[in-house]
């Protein structure tokens, strides 16, 4: 049978519970009107007009805004993008193709349309092509390059409307804490401005000759890949390094990046344009960089050993000294470099990049230990191999 205080129950709760839901729906009308507003009871037949916010006005740039603005506005038509090709051949067909190979940055360098760029950035390409600024396109002929300060030397034929080269600054005065900005192409993402500080200065990293490149400008402006060869720029827009390197476990920035100071560029670049390589200033002397290690351990001294004097070379001119091999087979140091100019000289890579950053024709002093004495000998250098 059925069940009819079952039922008599459950239409009294039914009726209970609507009446309690319109009460405070009432109640909540009446005493609180904003609840509808928040959406406690939403009515679907009321609209509601919305504007957008008031814009504040912004008021002036500071001071230190206006002048990286200006910078980069007056530095960047000077900042070229570099786009490579490299021609490889279909292991099938035997046909030949170009393909993409990489993208990097360099700057203008002068009225003739020399570009510099990194070594790197068009190393093993077939191609070059150098965008400018304003979207003009050129293919892009390679001068010459210096592996050993990874520097290379690019020119286009610029008939008209001429972009300004950036102008030059000097690197031997920077000093840690100063302000630098980088421009260049990070990820193909043309034309990027970052900023940052001098983090150190005399870095050296590993360089494409075997040698390391040495005096380099640390920064923490965000350098990413695509950053090589674009201008490091000071304060006042000059350049002061040619960006080249990052150092990085994942392969993007972790600020730390590395700059060829500008000091070594003006040196070298001269020379490649006019010559088509950098010639190495030179004494004529040989060092053997393992084998320096072992001798000077054993000597217990800090320089590089003379190992042999080639006959009418500036050192032997200069009176310098090369090792006696005995009957034995040791070898016996005679002149041992231990300063240039004054600056200690404690590795043959240090000893070569001491000597780099003066010019075939110098005269430069020469410190070594010569039979514990220390001896001061005046050498004009040479040209290098």
């Amino acid at each position: 049978m059925p069940n009819n205080g079952f039922f008599a129950r459950f239409i009294g709760y039914t009726l209970a519970g609507i009446l309690l839901v319109l009460f405070l729906h009432s109640f909540f009308y009446h005493y609180f009107p904003n609840a509808l507003q928040l959406g406690l009871f939403p009515d679907q037949d009321k609209q509601e007009s919305a504007e957008p916010r008031v814009v504040q006005a912004r008021g002036n740039l500071a001071e230190d805004e206006k002048s990286t603005i200006e910078l980069f506005e007056n530095t960047r038509d000077s900042v070229v993008f570099i786009t490579t090709r490299q021609r490889v051949m279909d292991a099938w067909t035997r046909n030949i193709f170009s393909v993409p190979s990489g993208t990097g940055s360099g700057f203008i360098w002068d009225d003739q349309g020399h570009i510099i760029t990194n070594l790197h950035v068009v190393k093993g390409a077939s191609e070059a092509t150098v965008r400018l600024a304003d979207g003009r396109d050129y293919k892009a002929a390679l001068v010459g390059a210096s592996p050993a300060h990874d520097i290379a030397v690019l020119k286009i034929g610029i008939g008209f409307q001429r972009p300004a080269p950036v102008p030059i600054g000097t690197s031997s005065d920077l000093k840690v804490g100063q302000k630098v900005f980088a421009i260049g192409n990070p990820f193909g993402l043309d034309w990027t401005l970052t900023t940052g500080i001098v983090s150190a200065l005399d870095r050296s990293l590993p360089g494409g000759d075997g040698r390391s490149i040495d005096n380099l400008i640390q920064t923490d402006a965000a350098i990413n890949p695509g950053n090589s060869g674009g201008p490091l720029l000071d304060s006042a827009g000059r350049l002061i390094g040619i960006n080249t390197a990052i150092y990085s476990p994942s392969g993007a920035s972790a600020g730390i990046g590395f700059a060829v100071p500008v000091d070594t560029v003006n040196r070298v670049v001269p020379q490649i344009i006019s010559r088509g390589k950098y010639i190495r200033p030179a004494m004529g002397i040989t060092v053997d960089s393992k084998l320096n290690n072992r001798l000077t351990q054993y000597l217990k001294v800090n320089g590089v050993v003379i190992l042999n004097i080639s006959p009418g070379s500036a050192a032997d001119e200069a009176g310098l000294r090369g090792a006696t091999l005995t009957p034995e087979g040791n070898i016996i140091a005679n002149d041992i470099i231990i300063a240039i100019e004054g600056k200690p000289t404690d590795s043959v890579e240090k000893l070569l990049n001491r000597i780099d950053s003066y010019k075939v024709g110098d005269t430069i002093k020469i410190t070594v230990l010569r039979n514990n004495d220390k001896v001061e000998v005046p050498v004009t250098l040479q040209p290098g191999e």
